[in-house]
């Protein structure tokens, strides 16, 4: 072999440094993004300009992980993503797509915890002024941090969901004259930020009286394994049960399915009036062996489907402690894929989380969301009359499916803006009026409220347009609403804003205080705590929340001074 010469040794050195920095930068591209902002993004091929030239900032962008995009200018057309080969500046619909692809690439959780969501950030209306989500009416994470509060404790993080704490409680919105349901747009200065206002969107679903509830199909899917034999779940479930046979019309039917180490069918379709049949089937069940979730489900979900059609409910209510660990189906979307056509077929799913140590609140949330359901978690009989006997029409009948909420601030009059919560809500701004787009459900009675923070600039007569897209049970193409907030419409003080928006303020705040969120860093639970004391409006659930953060406060409070919290 011939000896290198010293030019010749300086350039495969040269080569070796160039490729081991390529996967340098490939390996560790999205953290760099992360560290030091769009001109390290350049290093990976991802230089962009648009709107006028400016680079982009979100490097935290959390849009829907199926597809991407962004509105034109005129908010009623959409510009597909920039190929990704193409070397031309990108636009702001490529951005995102880039942003989102970095983040699939990172690792995902896959224990007992969801992968990392992390807040929504803080958006400058010049590079994005739509914010698009589906509407979440699952109240599992509220109920979950009163269990933990009540037990001495405080949840993980990554269980703290700042849309379904808000969405747990009641809120007196004016009823809608005609339609599914009415919007109910507020604002006023912010208690937690300075220089900046909260804006509530508010949507009430139209009522429907027991007698004009379609006829209903349900199949229980009762997890009987070993691990469901404390008090707080077999014998709680049991309970929940009979509560919501209670509240059914006679001609409504209920089937009972176990899974414990094999699947069994306990009970055919019964109609409802067969209420001794139904209770000592219910009462004569035991736990013991395993746990094949995901054979039950599937079992299940065939019973239900027998009985699907657009003039009828028919569902399938698990009640678990969401441990799995048997069966052919072992992850959520392992299960799901077995069921999909189920669920095309208009089959709705409400998963029923119970007990402790090892409950999977991940799982349960992750199957209510792709199985068109709700998503609740029974700690005590008080939670299982609230779910299955006083609010039963919305967990069971859906009165509008699909629904997405898109807000378009308006850059003359809104610097910036920050959504509190619904992260995993995220839907792409191009895809909110691609009916194929699976979005969220809202239930007969069911009210949604969502929180924005922003920052007024500029003397724009307009804060923003709230557009809200959805379709009939069953349905196929979907219709859309328009809804305009002026500047006028912004309350001057806090004072002067109602007990609804207050009181969801001091909800969405303690649970972004709770979870860490960086944006709430300077928030304070003494303003919270204010708040809510200030706009429980004699509701039993609002003084439940007050107790709890009082408790909250106590607690830290106690942990600062050395103590054990």
């Amino acid at each position: 072999m011939k000896r290198l010469t010293g030019l010749s040794k300086l350039a495969l050195v040269t080569l070796g440094v160039v490729a081991l920095l390529v996967a340098t930068v490939s390996l560790f591209g999205n953290n760099i993004r992360k560290l030091f902002g769009a001109q390290a993004e350049a290093l990976v091929g991802s230089e962009y300009s648009g709107n006028g030239g400016a680079l982009a900032s979100r490097q935290f962008q959390r849009k829907s992980l199926k597809t991407f995009g962004d509105n034109s200018a005129d908010g009623d057309s959409y510009a597909a993503p920039a190929p990704a080969a193409a070397p031309a500046p990108r636009s702001v619909a490529a951005r995102k797509q880039v942003a989102q692809l970095a983040e699939r690439a990172e690792p995902v959780t896959t224990g007992n915890t969801h992968a990392e969501e992390r807040p929504n950030p803080f958006t400058l209306t010049s590079e994005d002024r739509f914010s698009t989500f589906a509407v979440d009416v699952d109240t599992a994470s509220y109920t979950l941090f009163r269990r933990y509060v009540t037990e001495g404790g405080l949840p993980p993080d990554d269980s703290i969901r700042v849309e379904e704490w808000v969405n747990y409680f009641r809120y007196r919105y004016p009823s809608p004259e005609e339609g599914d349901f009415r919007v109910d747009l507020e604002g006023a200065p912010s208690p937690f930020t300075p220089g900046r206002h909260l804006v509530k969107v508010g949507l009430q679903g139209r009522v429907i009286a027991k007698s004009q509830r379609k006829p209903t199909h349900l199949v229980f899917l009762v997890d009987t394994s070993g691990s469901m034999s404390s008090p707080d779940k077999l014998p709680l479930a049991q309970k929940a049960m009979k509560l919501m046979v209670d509240g059914l019309n006679e001609t409504d039917t209920v089937a009972l399915v176990t899974y414990a180490g094999s699947v069994r069918d306990v009970l055919p379709p019964t109609h409802a009036i067969e209420r001794s049949e139904i209770f000592a089937a219910i009462d004569a069940l035991t736990s013991g062996g395993g746990t094949a979730m995901g054979d039950g489900l599937e079992l299940a979900y065939r019973h239900a489907a027998k009985k699907a059609n657009p003039y009828s409910v028919s569902r399938v209510v698990v009640l678990t402690d969401g441990d799995t660990n048997l069966g052919r189906n072992l992850t959520a979307d392992a299960m799901l894929a077995n069921v999909q056509g189920y669920v095309q077929e208009g089959v709705t799913l409400s998963t029923i989380g119970l007990g402790m140590g090892n409950y999977r609140d991940d799982l349960m949330e992750r199957l209510a969301n792709k199985g068109n359901g709700n998503c609740f978690y029974i700690d005590s009989e008080r939670e299982a009359r609230r779910v299955f006997q006083e609010r039963l029409a919305g967990t069971l009948e859906v009165i509008a499916q699909d629904v997405k909420v898109q807000v378009e601030f308006d850059p003359a009059t809104v610097r910036g803006y920050r959504l509190l919560g619904y992260e995993n809500r995220a839907i792409a701004d191009r895809d909110f009026r691609n009916d194929k787009v699976d979005a969220g459900e809202i239930g007969a009675g069911h009210t949604v409220t969502a929180l924005y923070e922003v920052e007024l600039a500029g003397e724009g007569a307009n804060v923003a347009m709230v557009r809200v897209r959805a379709k009939r049970p069953g349905g196929v193409e979907a219709a859309e609403q328009r809804f305009s907030l002026a500047r006028t419409q912004l309350h001057g003080s806090l004072r002067e804003a109602s007990a609804n928006l207050r009181f969801a303020a001091a909800v969405a705040g303690t649970a972004d205080i709770l979870r860490g969120a960086p944006q709430a860093g300077d928030w304070s639970l003494a303003t919270a705590e204010a708040l809510a004391e200030g706009a429980v409006d004699d509701m039993s659930d609002r003084a439940e929340f007050l107790s709890l953060l009082r408790t909250v406060r106590e607690r830290r409070a106690t942990s600062v001074a050395g103590g054990p919290y």
